[in-house]
């Protein structure tokens, strides 16, 4: 690590309340790398879950995206301290005829933990996202330990970048996209990881490009999904029946500028969205909230300074925490902790993040 980033951790955060006002507590509790030092000098593509012996995450790590040295890394978190990373899986594919092994880089891996049954680690391998699969591990002991790698159903990708959700009738539901024939978003669904798996199959065409779809819960049976777009735009479609059939998808007001996003929803009713609230570039880093997933407003600044912080993942503890974890400058992964019930919500103005987030975010510096 280089001593410019060594100084550069050092300095504040600079994550920017709505509101930041001397009397009013900050929404966030922490803020913090998972961690420091690590054999790889660029990361990506995190995932954060809870389980019983505390947090655990995981992200892509190596010389570089695509890079066949990519392998998949995580951390836990034990007595509230990350343990230093470990390489839980890496693309080396068996000797072919001549005896020669190939590898081939790791890709966005999720992490999930069903209400019954082992943590499960979905991930990719392959060249590139247009010819990558679909595999999985399992742990039986909150992330110590993993089983080999389990290849997907064939024409099953799993969780593509965002969390799967448990549904009501028990099902799973990996929300789920391809870039093999374009970009298109479908959702993949199984009841046990070795059972039966189904897909809907592409639904957006050519006309509009999305992938890496993340799903809210909106009560009973409806389900809203958000996705990532080449059209400088989130889009949004919606289900009546637990994810079966979709809406056709439609552009929302919120800008995206083709980078990931990811989405919760509380135990209180309300979602929370995760995203670079711009159409070029991957900074600021932004936390929006909706009371009822129609509209939204803004909440937080998570970073406002040049730099590229992206490809969020959010999840609601136990304790109703909001863990967020992303990609800092493609070299670290940051974690920073949220209290919902401190959150104060402001309308968007013509589309733009409110001025008084943005003066509070220039004035407070940052990484």
């Amino acid at each position: 690590m280089t001593k410019l980033l060594a100084l550069t951790i050092g300095i504040a955060c600079g994550i920017v309340p709505l509101h930041g006002h001397a009397a009013s507590p900050s929404p966030v509790v922490k803020s913090e790398f998972v961690f420091q030092h690590a054999p790889f000098p660029s990361a990506h593509a995190s995932s954060i879950v809870e389980t019983a012996d505390g947090l655990l995450a995981t992200w892509f790590g190596g010389t570089r995206e695509r890079n066949p040295d990519v392998g998949i890394w995580i951390s836990r978190e034990l007595k509230g301290k990350w343990q230093p990373p470990v390489e839980v899986a890496n693309g080396v594919q068996p000797p072919s005829g001549d005896g020669r092994a190939e590898r081939f880089p790791c890709w966005n891996p999720v992490l999930f933990q069903p209400t019954a049954g082992p943590l499960m680690l979905f991930y990719k391998v392959g060249p590139s996202p247009s010819k990558w699969r679909g595999l999985v591990k399992t742990s039986n002991d909150n992330g110590a330990t993993w089983s080999d790698a389990i290849k997907l159903p064939a024409g099953m990708l799993g969780p593509i970048k965002d969390k799967p959700i448990e549904l009501s009738n028990g099902d799973v539901l990996c929300p789920s996209s391809t870039e093999d024939h374009g970009w298109r978003v479908h959702f993949e669904r199984f009841r046990k990881l070795d059972g039966p798996w189904t897909s809907t199959g592409p639904l957006n065409g050519a006309e509009v490009s999305l992938i890496q779809p993340t799903v809210l819960k909106l009560g009973g049976d409806k389900l809203l999904a958000l996705a990532r777009s080449k059209q400088t735009r989130i889009f949004q479609a919606a289900s009546s029946d637990l994810g079966k059939t979709w809406s056709s998808f439609e552009m929302t007001s919120l800008p995206n500028p083709s980078s990931g996003i990811d989405a919760v929803t509380l135990a209180d009713g309300r979602h929370l969205l995760v995203y670079n609230h711009t159409v070029k570039g991957r900074t600021p880093l932004n936390l929006a909230v909706s009371a009822h997933g129609e509209k939204w407003q803004a909440a937080l600044v998570l970073e406002s300074e040049p730099g590229e912080y992206s490809y969020p993942a959010i999840i609601q503890t136990r304790d109703r925490m909001v863990h967020i974890s992303y990609t800092w400058k493609r070299q670290l992964i940051k974690h920073v902790v949220v209290d919902p019930g401190r959150l104060e919500a402001q309308d968007f103005v013509d589309g733009a993040w409110p001025p008084s987030v943005a003066r509070a975010a220039r004035h407070a510096g940052g990484n």
